[in-house]
Parts: C-alpha cells; sequence; structure tokens
C-alpha cells in the first residue's frame, strides 16, 4: 500500500482552508451532502448496535431502501446464493461497511443530481462527480473481487476538491481558470490558493471525518505508475483517477472524448487488473445511464431535455386544472347524475387532464362474473372494447391488487422485467405498449364495481404522478363511488316494496 506523507502547510493554505471552513458555516454545508455522510458514517463507526443502526438509517430513506435491496439481489452478489428481502439481512450478510459504502455513494449521487448550485460552473463539477461515480460504479462491478460501493465513493470524491472550490469560492475558481485555463485549474491551484485541489478535497474529507481508506482512495495515480505493494487504496485510487478522467472525458460525448476513452481503457487496464475492452463496455454502461440522468452534459443533450421537461411541466400545470374543473362539475351534476353519467364524466376529465394516451371504464357484471370495458377514449379505443373483458375471481396480479386494496396504483415502469408475472394475459395481449398506466378503482359497500383505467406510452415524457394529482384523482373517484352507492340503496328500497 502507499501511503501518502504529511506535508506541513504554507500560511497560504491556512487562509484558503480558514476561508473555506468559514464559508461552509455561513452557507451551509453543500446540498445534503454532511448530512447524509454524518448519518452513514455514524452508523458505520458505532461500536454497539451496528447492524441495527445501519438498518434504521437505510430505512429512514425509502428510496435508499429500495436501491439498497436490488443491488443487494443484483449480479455482484450472486455468489452469496440468497435472496435479500429485508435490509436487515442485507446488512447481516454484505456487512456494515458494504452497505455504509453502498449507501454512502448513492446518496453522494443523489443529493449531487438533484442539487442546482447557483453557478453552473458548480453544477458541471457536481454532474461530472457523478458520472464519474457512475463510471466506478460499472468498472468495479466487473472486478468482482473488489468492493464497488466503495469504489463509487472514492471516485465522487476524486472531485471533492473541485466542487468544494467552484460552490463555496467562486472568485477563487474565476482566478484559477484566469490563470490556467478551462480544464487546467489544477495547474494554477499551488500559486493562487497554496495546496492543490486534490489536496483541498482531502482536506474536506478529513474535516467530515471520512473514513482513512476513503481519504487514502482520493489520490490521483498517473497510468502505469509503479508501487510496491500495490494494495486495495492503490487500487481505489487508480480507479478514482480512470473514472474521474473518464468522465471528463465523455462530458461532451464527441469523437475526441471517445478516442481519450480508448486510451484511458488501455492505459488503465493493467493496474486495475480488468481488459481494455471490458473497460471500454463498463464505460459505455455508464455513458447511457448518464445520457439520460444529467441535465447539464452535452452528452445528456440538454437543451433539447430541458425543452421536453418545461412543456411537459406546462401541460401538467394545464391539466391539474382540468381535474379540479372536472371535479367541481361532477360535485354539481350531485344526485341528479346516474352512474353511467358520473363513470363518462370521470372518464374524460381523467383522460384530458393526465394526458392519457388512452383510457377505459371498466365495469362489473356479478350475474357474469367478469370485469368489461364499457367506455373508452384514445387511439383505437373503441376497436379494443371487445377484447377488454377479464374474469371477476382474484388472481394475484396488479388490477385485483387495486381492486382488492380500493386504493389507486401508479405503475411506473410496465416494461420492467421484474414486473412482468404481475400482468395478467389479457393486458399483455392488448394494452402492452404502455409504458406506465394508473389504476382507480371503484368500490361501493366494500365490494369491487368497476375501475377506470388510464395509459401513457412512449410519446409522453417520463411520469410521476405528484400528491396533489393523487388527491384529485381520489376526489374524483369517491364522487362517482358515491353516485354508484345511491342507486343501490335507491334499488334495495324498491325491491322491498
Amino acid at each position: 500500500m502507499t501511503t501518502i506523507p504529511a506535508i506541513p502547510r504554507s500560511r497560504q493554505a491556512d487562509a484558503t482552508l480558514s476561508l473555506l471552513w468559514e464559508r461552509i458555516r455561513r452557507q451551509g454545508d453543500m446540498p445534503g451532502f454532511t448530512k447524509a455522510i454524518n448519518a452513514i458514517l455514524a452508523s458505520m463507526r458505532g461500536e454497539d448496535e451496528r447492524e441495527f443502526s445501519m438498518t434504521q438509517t437505510v430505512l429512514s430513506d425509502p428510496v435508499l431502501t429500495q436501491k439498497v435491496l436490488r443491488l443487494a439481489n443484483s449480479g455482484m452478489y450472486s455468489a452469496f446464493g440468497q435472496r435479500i428481502n429485508t435490509v436487515s439481512k442485507a446488512v447481516l450478510v454484505l456487512g456494515t461497511e458494504a452497505i455504509g459504502h453502498l449507501a454512502l455513494g448513492l446518496k453522494l449521487i443523489e443529493e449531487l443530481a438533484k442539487s442546482t448550485p447557483d453557478t453552473e460552473t458548480a453544477h458541471i463539477e457536481m454532474e461530472k462527480a457523478v458520472l464519474a461515480g457512475m463510471v466506478a460504479q460499472q468498472i468495479a462491478a466487473t472486478a468482482v473481487s473488489r468492493d464497488p460501493e466503495e469504489a463509487v465513493v472514492c471516485s465522487i470524491l476524486h472531485l471533492l476538491g473541485r466542487m468544494m472550490v467552484t460552490f463555496y469560492m467562486p472568485e477563487r475558481w474565476a482566478q484559477l481558470r484566469e490563470a490556467a485555463g478551462p480544464g487546467r485549474e489544477e495547474n494554477a491551484a499551488a500559486g493562487i490558493l497554496g495546496l492543490s485541489l486534490e489536496e483541498i478535497g482531502r482536506a474536506t474529507a478529513e474535516h467530515w471525518g471520512l473514513p482513512r481508506n476513503l481519504v487514502a482512495g482520493m489520490r490521483r495515480v498517473a497510468p502505469g505508475e509503479r508501487f510496491e505493494g500495490f494494495g486495495h487504496d492503490d487500487w481505489l485510487a487508480a480507479l478514482g483517477t480512470m473514472s474521474t478522467d473518464a468522465a471528463d472525458a465523455l462530458w461532451h460525448d464527441d469523437e475526441t472524448g471517445a478516442a481519450r476513452v480508448a486510451a484511458l481503457a488501455e492505459s488503465f487496464a493493467p493496474m486495475l487488473g480488468v481488459e481494455p475492452g471490458s473497460l471500454l463496455g463498463a464505460i459505455e454502461k455508464a455513458r447511457e445511464t448518464a445520457s439520460s440522468d444529467l441535465t447539464i452534459a452535452p452528452l445528456a443533450k440538454p437543451l433539447e431535455k430541458r425543452a421536453r421537461l418545461a412543456a411537459a411541466t406546462r401541460k401538467r400545470m394545464a391539466g391539474n386544472k382540468v381535474l379540479m374543473s372536472g371535479v367541481a362539475d361532477m360535485r354539481d351534476a350531485g344526485v341528479n347524475a346516474t352512474p353511467g353519467q358520473m363513470m363518462s364524466m370521470a372518464l374524460e376529465t381523467i383522460h384530458k387532464g393526465l394526458s392519457f394516451t388512452r383510457s377505459f371504464a371498466f365495469l362489473r357484471n356479478r350475474k357474469e362474473g367478469k370485469y368489461t370495458a364499457r367506455l373508452g377514449l384514445g387511439e383505437d379505443s373503441k376497436a379494443m372494447l371487445p377484447q377488454l373483458v377479464f374474469d371477476d375471481v382474484y388472481e394475484p396480479n396488479v388490477f385485483h391488487a387495486a381492486l382488492g386494496s380500493d386504493r389507486v396504483i401508479f405503475i411506473e415502469n410496465a416494461r420492467d422485467a421484474k414486473f412482468a408475472a404481475k400482468l395478467p394475459l389479457w393486458w399483455k395481449t392488448s394494452l402492452s405498449e404502455a409504458r406506465c398506466f394508473v389504476v382507480i378503482p371503484l368500490c361501493a359497500h366494500g365490494q369491487p364495481a368497476g375501475f377506470i383505467y388510464g395509459e401513457w406510452d412512449d410519446s409522453f415524457p417520463s411520469v410521476v404522478l405528484s400528491q396533489t394529482e393523487f388527491s384529485l384523482l381520489n376526489d374524483l373517484r369517491g364522487l362517482v363511488v358515491r353516485t354508484v352507492e345511491r342507486r343501490h340503496q335507491v334499488e334495495a328500497v324498491a325491491s322491498r316494496v
């Protein structure tokens, strides 16, 4: 293992760090960073109840819980030969260190990806750190003997010095750029700041109390550098260097960058113990993920993406107004409307308000023991009605689950292979073009009477229903159900006369 000798700091370096700590104190920590770090590191370091503490830390974040379980069951851990269904078991099987690094890497990427600092420069450095983490994760997964979670954290931290200066000291960053030129800021750092950007990153990591192995893995390594007793920390440092440089090369998604990536794969392959072809394959996977997850990078075509997102946001705001107006119209109709009329109003309102590609109203026929689509809106919907019939006998699929729980269900990715078993055959043969869909059950007196179904295909941007939209759907659902229950009461009275 290579150790990093302690270098006495100059007065200029001490002044730079003092200014940095003061600005952190005044401005607050970089978005979500140290809050996430401290909670996870406390769980990793705790002497008592370490497993319980780590479990609680992960479970406190639903998104993190989902990602931890998904990764714990991924191919990289297949050697354990068992299904991991709880965070507690994941911690027990994989250990607090592995789960801690996994949680830390995921949390850092999440916080960096969603942060919107005041300056575009800081945002760029943060997204490059996210991209470096993605590259490291894919490469480390091919080197099965290594810890991929630790590698992600180290690779993100390689850019910590740049992130800290751009975020907290933008005027110093401008001086570095003016003196050395864009992309060569490190060359002027010692003269202007008194220490390198790498040293600022390491000093920040120590200031936060990060584990020694993470700090040791933050140093840059030259391709082909010779080590005595090449150890795990050296491997982490090499991977972090390669991932950071690859992220910078991938940024513009051009031919020059592709050539740099190929050269990096060739020069770092012996050190990392991974074939150049495997490195390039892993980097390509990271590039594909980044193209959909990042916002600033030219790699992600940000102008086009922002335009689509802005258009979708405007459409959703207008759609919510349609939902509110529809709910108001249905309330005004009140007792004068029949269940069929209310169902029709609800379907039209939801179809327009949520911009569904297609939507259908299903009714239950108790005598025949079937659910049948009676109304449809959208492309080819009327022609499809005869195909949309299924038995009301319970089956373990998403539609019966919605009807049994009497809760609105939103399926974000209907094409997920893991979800296929929960989709019935009638849906797969008729509606499989849908990318995501909503099921709105209609239960009267505790018994399913029908449901409204709406779907989006690939022509609509990524959909996530807001709390406001869920609330409006439930209001609308309640109005339909009350009309059905009133009809049942009238029919019950009439039958006794």
